[in-house]
């Protein structure tokens, strides 16, 4: 994370995201490895503010004008101005639960826009801005979810929620329903999710796909004849890729996948199967099948393009691109452990909540309610 605000104003704003590159290729005219295929290796910054899906509002179109871009540009500026002036020190605590508005638990507190770097417009692919990354469904919307995942999901949250809403409200009176030997929602670490523990990127930086996030937005590639590496800055995740090589069997399932890689032309593909019943892309399932495409636009971008496929959770595939422009940034250490104190102070308060009700004194943690 770093402050990279860009300072644009007026007509300059659309100028911030659409500089051409400074060396742009021309008939292949990029680095190449000793065996001739195209140097990916570098590193990357993708954040953009063009959006996943598209707007409804667009329709099927793909493309922005440029003063639609400029105004994504500008609105993007202007947030950064407004939300960098000083707090005042004098005011009070936001009221219990949370002001009801945007942010990390109804504002009551999180990252604030030092922290954030979204990019500073949308992205541009052969000349034109476009109105998302998704590009089929034609509409850049996400095709339908099958009736089976949908049921699964509304049943999971409705527990999940119901169950966390009773401990929160009252927890003497959940145990006294369900018992104290029934699981809580916060009864061990292990139940918080991956990237709560410091286990996985989330917002699908490592994916596959991989896609841009709130901050943390760049991706190294290392890049050998027989392995392709890519970090990336979220949570220290790293992909490998193995060139030319089979699949592991099935049973060996992993968060991010088995990628494998080969090379068509000047294009580089990724196929990555074997994922984990809760993949880093967590929309998808087990049966989840990612295949990426990584070439040159130019000699300082790389076009990023894949394709998902699982039927057990949408009604057919769907698949997106976007730029990745080179930077001249490096990936910093995400120690994301460091200081985690929000993991251990929810473990503190479930251990306090079950002392009470218990009416004993946790060992060796103070009890302020006692």
């Amino acid at each position: 994370m770093r402050d990279r605000i860009t300072m644009c104003l007026g007509v300059l704003a659309v100028m911030c995201v659409a500089l051409a590159p400074v060396a742009a290729a021309q008939n292949g005219d990029f680095p190449r490895t000793p065996s001739g295929h195209p140097d990916l290796s570098g590193t990357y910054d993708v954040s953009t503010r063009t959006p996943m899906q598209r707007p409804t509002e667009f329709g099927e179109r793909k493309f922005l004008t440029d003063e639609e871009a400029a105004e994504i540009a500008t609105e993007e500026l202007q947030r950064n101005i407004e939300r960098q002036q000083p707090s005042d020190p004098n005011r009070g605590a936001p009221p219990e639960g949370g002001d009801g508005s945007p942010g990390a638990a109804g504002n009551v507190g999180g990252y604030n826009s030092f922290w954030i770097d979204r990019g500073a417009g949308a992205f541009k692919i052969d000349g034109q801005w476009r109105t998302s990354i998704l590009i089929d469904p034609p509409n850049g919307r996400f095709p339908p979810q099958t009736e089976a995942r949908r049921d699964a999901q509304r049943a999971r949250r409705e527990a999940r929620t119901g169950q966390v809403r009773r401990f929160q409200n009252d927890g003497t009176a959940y145990w006294l329903e369900a018992g104290l030997d029934a699981p809580g929602p916060y009864d061990n670490m292990e139940q918080r999710p991956f990237a709560e523990r410091c286990l996985l990127s989330f917002s699908s930086t490592a994916g596959p796909p991989m896609m841009p996030a709130l901050y943390n937005n760049h991706k190294r590639i290392v890049q050998s004849e027989d392995t392709v590496v890519i970090l990336v800055e979220m949570v220290h995740d790293a992909r490998i890729v193995r060139m030319n090589a089979e699949h592991d069997p099935p049973e060996i399932q992993k968060w991010l996948g088995d990628s494998i890689g080969w090379w068509e032309g000047d294009t580089l593909v990724v196929e990555t199967t074997n994922f984990r019943d809760r993949p880093a892309y967590a929309q998808g399932s087990k049966n989840m099948k990612v295949t990426e495409r990584f070439s040159r636009m130019d000699a300082d971008t790389l076009l990023y393009n894949f394709t998902v496929e699982d039927p057990t959770v949408w009604s057919a595939p769907f698949t997106g691109e976007y730029a990745w422009p080179r930077s001249d940034n490096k990936v910093f250490e995400y120690a994301c452990h460091e200081a985690n104190y929000a993991l251990e102070g929810i473990m503190h308060g479930a251990r306090l909540l079950e002392a009470d009700f218990r009416g004993e004194e946790p060992e060796g943690v103070p009890n302020p309610t006692r």
